[in-house]
């Protein structure tokens, strides 16, 4: 490999949330990597740092380009860059959107287990959250529930949806079809679709995802796409982000919206980083993702072996996706308390997880599992996390 992903980086003195918030347990949970960026945004980041003035930044035409030229080229969507609005982060851009799109006490529905800030940014601005789980078979796959669905959307008193796509953190990727079908009933149902798309570029290499605007008119000119180089190349902390809007009269809202809350402004280095990765960064990430499906398949073994070890009703599930590096791991057989479970490994086993619960739907059955570090640390982790399931009484 040209990258290098095998050497741990210390992270220590760099205020760093996953680390400093892990009480020194090894932190496995807040879906950052321990990875150091692509060399050429550090390049990059290098030479705006030696410019020694970050004043006020402007939004450039080629940042517009990159996007457009970056999903056409990787996702085969075609972007008028006139679609796109600079915001400081996806979740920014979410609760703003959930202010303006919405009236106060409105249902926003989401399809649960899902990224838990989606909750906060529904209830913190005043609407109610309506949840239409997911249906889980019990052997490591979900499906929509769509009577449920349609049921829900047809509900007046909702007025908005928030799509994961890949999924988060069932690591689902939506098919075409499926989105195509979410697409008319909330066109049916005068139902506006939020797609948070910060995932899409890491997927197992082979996958793809298909972003929503593409899959069909309906879709394009009811909803707004959340997308952003911060998760797949490790930058989330330089606050960078878009909107793509092709409906002209919801992007006038949403523009608003996001001016209205201050979102709208880039940082001194927002516009150096994301050109750097949407025109350079190509190669390095995807060794990254070679190498983070590695990394699964190393999980996946371990975990087989832990299985052929313990009784059936010792035994976890590995749900089946090929997005995120986000591992959905159903301890059903152990236990329907996994909050109580992760209280377990961090105080016993040193190493700290995100707690199912979080994400609504039937997440207490499950925990979710970073394996964005490298491999021997990832080893580490999961070797203590199936000490503690081995050790673990509900």
């Amino acid at each position: 490999m040209t990258y290098d992903f095998d050497t741990p980086i210390d992270r220590s003195g760099t205020y760093s949330l996953k680390w400093e918030e892990s009480g020194g347990a090894l932190p496995m949970w807040v879906a950052d990597m321990d990875f150091q960026t692509a060399p050429e945004i550090r390049e990059a980041l290098r030479r705006r740092v030696e410019h020694g003035v970050f004043g006020y930044s402007i939004v450039p035409p080629e940042w517009n380009r990159a996007y457009a030229d970056w999903w056409g080229r990787r996702h085969d969507l075609a972007i008028d860059p006139e679609w796109l609005v600079f915001c400081t982060g996806v979740v920014p851009a979410i609760s703003s959107m959930v202010r303006k799109l919405t009236t106060p006490n409105e249902n926003v529905l989401i399809q649960t287990p899902v990224y838990n800030i989606f909750f906060n940014s529904i209830l913190n601005n005043g609407c109610r959250v309506l949840e239409s789980p997911l249906v889980y078979d019990g052997e490591g796959h979900y499906a929509i529930d769509w009577a449920d669905l349609e049921a829900k959307l047809a509900d007046p008193q909702t007025t908005l949806m928030i799509l994961c796509n890949p999924h988060n953190p069932i690591g689902r990727i939506w098919d075409r079809e499926t989105l195509a079908r979410i697409g008319e009933l909330c066109w049916e149902h005068h139902v506006t679709v939020i797609s948070d798309e910060i995932h899409c570029d890491l997927t197992d290499p082979g996958f793809g995802y298909v972003p929503f605007a593409s899959a069909g008119e309906h879709c394009a000119m009811n909803s707004v796409t959340c997308m952003a180089p911060t998760k797949a190349f490790n930058i989330a902390g330089l606050n960078s982000a878009a909107v793509m809007i092709p409906n002209p009269v919801l992007r006038h809202k949403v523009w608003r919206a996001l001016n209205t809350d201050e979102v709208a402004e880039p940082n001194a280095f927002a516009m150096d980083a994301t050109l750097a990765a949407f025109n350079e960064g190509g190669p390095w990430l995807d060794e990254l993702r070679a190498y983070l499906a590695g990394n699964k398949a190393a999980a996946r073994a371990m975990f087989d072996e832990y299985n052929a070890s313990v009784p059936a009703d010792r035994r976890i599930i590995l749900i089946e996706g090929h997005a995120t590096y986000l591992m959905w791991v159903d301890c059903s057989a152990i236990t329907h308390d996994t909050d109580a479970l992760c209280d377990h490994l961090r105080r016993e086993h040193r190493v700290m997880l995100s707690e199912g619960s979080e994400y609504g739907g039937d997440g207490h059955d499950f925990v979710r599992i970073n394996v964005a570090c490298p491999r021997s640390r990832m080893v580490e982790g999961l070797t203590r996390f199936l000490a503690g399931l081995r050790d673990y009484r509900d």
